[in-house]
């Protein structure tokens, strides 16, 4: 008898409703006991694996990549039909930040699909600071070719539902998609969804959140028949560091003397307007929304008015600056971005202090250069700290206590709000991905829990991929 997880029966979806009433024992809620061959009836075993990974985006398809490089029997589950994560869902440019003053802080499988895009003219690398301009439908086809190269397994188009649990081991994860309900088990889970939906469901503590603030999310878009040759976008179209701020303070500065003269204007963020390897064309980032990203009700509210927000802002474009006057909305991303939600409690938080000041630890797996980066959750203002010193990431931060094969990557990492403004962004998550990859696999090898694995090995690995550590 297995015990199934008390949050499966909280996430039932409606395609699965008909099919979970034919078997009543599944609604025991009260966390009793279970027949797991009653679940096999609704929810088949669709795949056993060493490992699966919960997400494809940054960090997901990188860690999917490193652990079936490393010898592991690896699937992916992603909802969307693509990989990628804010870079492709959420059209969010560019990649940030992969090196310091021309050297690289992030290297391994990230740099090696860098370059890969690079070579497929889908990316512009930005030197000194390596920040990654791309096309955003080659990143697609980037991702999908390294995945399918590595052998890993693709559950597309999939929602992850539930979890069965022995203690605090994670047995299977339950999924829907057009097959129905399907079930996935694995020797290790590794959580790559952003909002730790997998860690979420299996009673891992959070990182508590005492003023409820959380960073606002942005719905970015492509923009067309912009004049991308002008003086006002190649000044603020690259984020090199070397042409000022890549923030347009032109039009910043129109937008904000339109509100102080009473204009009904959305606040907003930037704005940024960043290459996607496309004449005419920019990637757009400057809606701001206050949001809970794991509230369903209040995200899909949220993401609408956002909707109104981008082509009131065109519209503005349009009205005030020539660069603009011919611009139209080509693409809008599939969701907005977010910045801020869960975080797991980790064996060890990063903390702000220990980041800022590149505290390095004997585990430490992974690096950070990005600045630490606080947009307001209301009005347009942000705080932004650079930071003198890459920053380090210790394989404690990736791991939860008791729960024997759970890790995590990318923005669900144990960090706590300052430093997880740094860490949230692209480079970062996949440097981190890497990391819970590769430690995923050696704890299968070594016939371990992701708490015990050998750090020493672990870091004598990655740096073998050529991690910088």
């Amino acid at each position: 008898m297995k015990k199934i997880s008390r949050k499966l029966f909280l996430k039932k979806t409606a395609a699965g409703l008909a099919a979970l009433a034919a078997s009543p024992v599944l609604f025991s809620c009260d966390g009793s006991d279970v027949d797991d061959r009653e679940i096999r009836k609704v929810a088949p075993l669709a795949g056993e694996y060493d490992v699966v990974i919960a997400g494809g985006g940054p960090a997901g398809f990188i860690a999917a990549i490193a652990a079936a490089r490393q010898g592991a029997k690896t699937a992916v589950i992603e909802r969307y039909g693509f990989f990628g994560g804010m870079a492709t869902i959420g059209y969010v440019a560019p990649i940030s930040v992969f090196a310091r003053n021309n050297e690289l802080v992030i290297g391994g499988i990230p740099w090696e699909f860098v370059k890969r895009l690079e070579s497929m003219g889908g990316a512009f690398i930005e030197w000194p600071k390596a920040n990654i301009d791309f096309d955003i439908e080659l990143y697609k086809l980037c991702c999908q070719r390294m995945i399918c190269e590595a052998g890993v397994d693709m559950y597309m188009h999939s929602a992850m539902i539930g979890c069965e649990m022995v203690g605090k081991s994670i047995e299977t994860v339950i999924i829907e998609n057009k097959n129905g309900l399907e079930t996935l088990a694995a020797k290790v889970f590794i959580d790559c969804t952003g909002d730790a939906d997998l860690a979420h469901m299996a009673n891992v503590p959070m990182q508590p959140n005492p003023d409820g603030e959380l960073q606002p999310a942005s719905f970015c878009f492509i923009l067309s028949g912009v004049d991308t040759e002008s003086e006002l976008l190649k000044n603020c179209m690259y984020h090199n560091g070397l042409n000022g701020p890549s923030q347009c303070k032109p039009v910043r500065e129109k937008l904000l003397a339109m509100k102080s003269a009473g204009a009904d204007l959305p606040d907003f963020g930037g704005p940024w307007f960043n290459n996607v390897l496309h004449s005419g064309s920019v990637a757009v980032n400057i809606t701001r929304r206050a949001t809970d990203s794991t509230d369903n009700r209040n995200f899909s509210a949220v993401e609408c008015q956002l909707r109104e927000d981008i082509f009131n802002f065109v519209r503005i474009l349009k009205e005030n600056f020539a660069e603009f006057r011919n611009a139209y909305v080509s693409s809008t991303a599939p969701q907005a971005g977010v910045r801020e939600s869960r975080r797991i409690c980790g064996v060890h938080t990063v903390t702000a202090d220990e980041y800022v000041n590149a505290y390095r630890y004997e585990d430490s797996v992974s690096r950070g250069i990005h600045p630490i980066d606080i947009h307001a959750s209301e009005g347009t203002h942000q705080i932004r700290i650079d930071l003198e010193k890459p920053a380090y990431v210790p394989y404690r931060a990736l791991v939860a206590p008791k729960y024997p094969n759970l890790l995590v990557a990318g923005r669900c990492l144990s960090a706590d709000r300052q430093a997880l403004a740094s860490l949230r962004v692209m480079a970062s998550c996949m440097g981190t991905g890497q990391a819970a990859g590769v430690a995923a696999a050696q704890s299968i090898t070594e016939h371990c829990s992701v708490q015990s694995v050998n750090t020493e090995k672990l870091v004598a690995t990655l740096k073998e991929l050529g991690a910088v550590l």
